[in-house]
């Protein structure tokens, strides 16, 4: 997000808004009261009792108007990730947001990535002591955007009581379902990565990456570097191979030796499904090449 969007939207200030709206199915378990934003609102709910390695489950709920959105942990070519401060929470060694696959969408000023109508974050809370409760305590700072973007701030708060005592929230396992799963747990449904090459040139170099969707109508590819490096979007090529789907980016030079011996995340989405690679580029400024597991 631009400081002069930023500062478009500080006008507007943190105003709340309450439109109304239909409550979302499978209303059990416990949940924070929702907290009115700026066409949204936020809440808290309470999940599984724990996951296989024994971390609780909650999650992290915002609905949204018609023609707004909110943004994934890695933008796009603009806005700005949700800030999750937890700070504040009471026997939690641990709190680790998970985020569900995006979409990409497309606003004035490039594209972006996100989420519209409705997103559930599954929060994976580790204990200190899990034969007491939680209480885990969150300042949400977000994006909310439509033809103008508004910071939103909430306050919210809920009780997760000790192990063997809480209830299921059956949107929070679905969304779980719905996060990247990595290589070693991706399923015979998920996009798979089949090859990132990185070929210098003139006037820049570029990133190129191979993904099977497997049969899924559309599909898509996001890259993140770390360091606050920023890759650009990829664009979808013309289809390879039968099977086989390629996206690329150009890298300006300084991006390219910047990203020298970094690892970069790959995130793959289809409708069927999610996955997550991780590939690191060579020190070498020869062109080079990951190849999945059927070689090619």
């Amino acid at each position: 997000m631009t400081a002069l969007r930023i500062a478009a939207a500080a006008v507007l200030g943190l105003a709340a808004a309450a439109p109304g709206r239909a409550e979302p199915a499978n209303e059990s378990g416990a949940a924070s009261p929702w907290v009115e934003l700026h066409a949204s609102r936020a809440r808290l709910v309470a999940g599984q009792i724990k996951t296989a390695d024994g971390a609780r489950l909650a999650g992290l709920e915002i609905l949204m108007d018609d023609g707004w959105k909110t943004y994934w942990r890695m933008p796009g070519d603009a806005g700005v990730p949700p800030n999750f401060d937890w700070s504040g929470s009471v026997n939690a060694a641990d709190v680790k947001v998970l985020y569900p696959a995006p979409m990409r969408m497309a606003e004035a000023s490039g594209e972006v990535i996100g989420y519209k109508h409705a997103v559930l974050f599954p929060i994976e809370v580790r204990p200190q002591d899990a034969a007491k409760p939680v209480d885990l305590k969150l300042v949400l700072e977000f994006g909310i955007c439509s033809d103008i973007c508004v910071p939103a701030v909430a306050n919210l708060e809920l009780a997760l009581p000790p192990v063997g005592k809480a209830a299921k929230l059956d949107v929070v396992a679905a969304a779980v379902e719905r996060v990247p799963r990595p290589a070693a747990a991706r399923r015979s449904t998920d996009p798979e990565l089949k090859e990132v090459r990185v070929e210098d040139g003139e006037p820049s170099a570029r990133l190129s990456v191979a993904a099977a969707f497997h049969g899924a109508k559309g599909g898509d590819v996001f890259v993140e570097a770390p360091d606050g490096l920023y890759v650009p979007m990829l664009r979808r090529l013309a289809d390879g191979e039968v099977g086989v789907v390629r996206f690329a980016a150009d890298l300006s030079g300084d991006l390219t030796r910047d990203l020298r011996g970094r690892t970069i995340t790959v995130t793959l989405v289809s409708e069927a499904g999610a996955s997550e690679a991780k590939w690191t580029l060579p020190e070498l400024p020869a062109a080079s090449r990951f190849r999945g597991s059927d070689g090619r």
